[in-house]
C-alpha cells in the first residue's frame, strides 16, 4: 500500500480547489481497499470518488482513500430486464453511454452527470424527471470499521430527493464498492415509457432527426446540459450547487401573487417544487463574480471557480446567495454539494 503525504487534491475535485490531503492512498482493487481501511482502523477516513459533488473548504486532515475500482458486468437477464453490476470507480457518464450503446434503457435522462458510479447512490443523483433510485437494484458495501461486506437493497437505502441512508444514519459507516442496476433491454421489448415531459426536452427532441429512442433522448440531454452547464475541465464547478426547494403550496400561492412568472412543479396536494436557479437569477446573481468565485452566466444554479478561488471564497458566495433568496422570497435553498471542512 502506497501512502503519499501532503498530496494535492486540485486535480481530484471538479471545483479545482487547491487543497491538500494529509495522507492519500489510491485503491484499485477490493483487497487494496480493505488493506487501506484496515490500516486506518483507528482513524476516521475520507473516501474520495470522482470529486464531483463536493467543495473542499480546507485541507483534508483525515487520511484520504481514493476508490478507483473498475469493471462492468451483466449479472442476470430475465425476459426484457438486465441486471448490471458496476464497480464504484467507473465514470458515471461513461457507464450511461455503455448502457445506451447496448440498448439498455433507464439511465438516458441521467446523461452527462459528473462523478463516479460509487458516489451516485449517496446523493440519489437525478435530472430531467429521473432519479438513480428508479433503476437502482442494490449496492455492495464494506463496513469501514469491521470490514464486513454486505449488500444493500433499494429499500435499505431509503432514497429521497438528493438523499439516502448514506447521508443520514449510515453516514461514514460504509464505502460503496459496486452498484447493480436493473435496466430494460430494448432489443427484447419496445414497451418502454420514455420520460420526456420535463423541462425543455421536447423542444430539443424536435431539433434532432429520427424516431424517439434512448439514444435520441440521451443526445437531447447532453445538448441541453452542455448549453447550460460549464465543463469542469474548462472552469471549476460541481454542477448544481443548490437543491430545488420544496415549499408548501400555500406559500407558493402567496408568492405567485407578487411574482406571477414564478415557475413550479407539482409534488403533491400540499407541496410544490420551485427551481432554485430561477430564484437565484431573479435575485440578481447570474454571472456575478467576486474575485475568482462566482455564479455561472448561463445557469444561476451553478457556482464556479474562475481560477484560484478557495473553498472559503466559494462558500461565502453560496451564503450570499442563500441570504438574498431568503430575504426576497422567504425560501431557504439548501446546498446539494457536500461541504468538506475537516
Amino acid at each position: 500500500m502506497e501512502i503519499q503525504h501532503h498530496f494535492s487534491l486540485k486535480k481530484h475535485n471538479t471545483f479545482g480547489i487547491s487543497a491538500f490531503a494529509k495522507a492519500y492512498t489510491a485503491t484499485k482493487s477490493l483487497p487494496q481497499l480493505k488493506e487501506a481501511l484496515g490500516f486506518y482502523h483507528n482513524e476516521e477516513v475520507f473516501l474520495l470518488g470522482g470529486g464531483s459533488n463536493m467543495l473542499l473548504i480546507n485541507d483534508v486532515q483525515k487520511p484520504v482513500i481514493h476508490v478507483l475500482l473498475e469493471g462492468i458486468e451483466i449479472t442476470k437477464t430475465e425476459d426484457d430486464n438486465v441486471w448490471i453490476k458496476v464497480m464504484a470507480g467507473e465514470n458515471w457518464h461513461n457507464f450511461v453511454l455503455y448502457s445506451i450503446e447496448n440498448n439498455f434503457a433507464g439511465l438516458e435522462n441521467l446523461s452527462l452527470i459528473p462523478g463516479n458510479v460509487g458516489t451516485s447512490p449517496i446523493q440519489n443523483i437525478g435530472a430531467y424527471g429521473v432519479e438513480l433510485k428508479d433503476s437502482f437494484y442494490s449496492c455492495d458495501v464494506i463496513d469501514i470499521k469491521t470490514l464486513e461486506e454486505k449488500t444493500l437493497s433499494l429499500d435499505d437505502c431509503n432514497f429521497g430527493y438528493r438523499d439516502s441512508i448514506f447521508k443520514n444514519e449510515a453516514l461514514g459507516k460504509y464505502v460503496i464498492t459496486s452498484v447493480t442496476f436493473k435496466l430494460k433491454d430494448l432489443s427484447k421489448s419496445n414497451d418502454y415509457p420514455f420520460k420526456t415531459s420535463y423541462g425543455v426536452i421536447q423542444e430539443e427532441l424536435k431539433r434532432l432527426d429520427g424516431e424517439l429512442s434512448i439514444q435520441k433522448v440521451s443526445q437531447a440531454i447532453i445538448n441541453i446540459r452542455s448549453s447550460k452547464l460549464p465543463d469542469p475541465k474548462v472552469i471549476g464547478n460541481s454542477g448544481s450547487f443548490f437543491k430545488n426547494p420544496v415549499i408548501k403550496r400555500k406559500l407558493y400561492e402567496d408568492l405567485v401573487r407578487m411574482h406571477p412568472e414564478m415557475p413550479f412543479y407539482d409534488i403533491d396536494q400540499d407541496h410544490v417544487k420551485v427551481p432554485a436557479g430561477w430564484l437565484i437569477d431573479q435575485s440578481g446573481f447570474k454571472g456575478k463574480r467576486y474575485g475568482d468565485a462566482g455564479i455561472h452566466d448561463k445557469q444561476a444554479l451553478v457556482l464556479v471557480n474562475h481560477g484560484n478561488a478557495s473553498g472559503q471564497e466559494i462558500l461565502a458566495v453560496a451564503h450570499k446567495v442563500q441570504k438574498a433568496v431568503k430575504d426576497r422570497y422567504g425560501i431557504n435553498i439548501d446546498t446539494e454539494v457536500n461541504l468538506i471542512d475537516q
